[in-house]
């Protein structure tokens, strides 16, 4: 008798806060979450290892109490592990760290899994995927950077989609279960092929903040996201 299929796994969308209206952010994370997004990315980013500042832990505290989606917040600074405490008591969920932040990623992820945050590991476009094999056991969250980090509304650069699939076939050899994210130049034109490159999370900054309606595009995502058999 044939084995049942195994379901597609639900792609998740989590829209960029960066691209919001700094002037509304508490309207703008629940807008989003009534528009359906899965998690809300949060770019934190220093001016030292991107060469832009976003914001810190008080706007991550300030907008916790308004918004009950996971806090999925990208650490893009340097060094980490002195504001890894500052940011899970602030209210992050998951905490991603680059690969390229800092020489000690084993202990600095299993400082942010003792604080009860989900762990992720981010890599820049220029960062091979071999480069996150050793700590794949300590994950949940690979992020693979689809531009170079820094600043939002950039295109795509399409060899990360190989990266991607590359990526996905780790994991999958690894038997855990890691969600596989794809951040930066993320657009209804792209999804479809990240999705089918084996991204489960699509994060998305001008494409949702920059329409009049959130629900419309974060179901415009999903649809691209279906047509690629996800």
């Amino acid at each position: 008798m044939a084995m049942p299929a195994t379901p597609p796994v639900r792609t998740m969308i989590a829209p960029s806060l960066l691209a919001g209206d700094f002037a509304r952010l508490k309207e703008e994370v629940r807008a989003v979450e009534k528009a359906g997004a899965d998690w809300l990315h949060l770019d934190i980013m220093d001016g030292h290892f991107v060469p832009n500042i976003s914001f810190g832990p008080g706007v991550v505290r300030a907008i916790r109490g308004h918004c009950r989606l996971p806090f999925d917040v990208h650490l893009m600074i340097q060094p980490t592990d002195p504001y890894l405490a500052t940011f899970a008591d602030a209210g992050a969920d998951h905490i991603n760290v680059h690969v390229e932040a800092g020489p000690h990623l084993h202990r600095t992820l299993q400082t942010i899994r003792s604080l009860g945050c989900k762990a992720g590991v981010a890599i820049n476009p220029a960062t091979p995927a071999v480069a996150i094999a050793p700590v794949l056991d300590l994950v949940d969250i690979v992020l693979v950077m689809t531009v170079n980090p820094g600043f939002g509304g950039q295109s795509i650069l399409f060899s990360a989609i190989g990266k991607i699939a590359t990526l996905s076939e780790m994991i999958a050899a690894s038997g855990r279960e890691i969600a596989l994210v794809a951040d930066g130049g993320i657009t209804h034109d792209v999804a479809g092929a990240v999705r089918a490159a084996g991204a489960t999370v699509l994060v998305a900054g001008t494409a949702i903040f920059g329409t009049s309606d959130y629900a419309a595009a974060v179901a415009a995502l999903r649809t691209q996201a279906a047509e690629a058999g996800a």
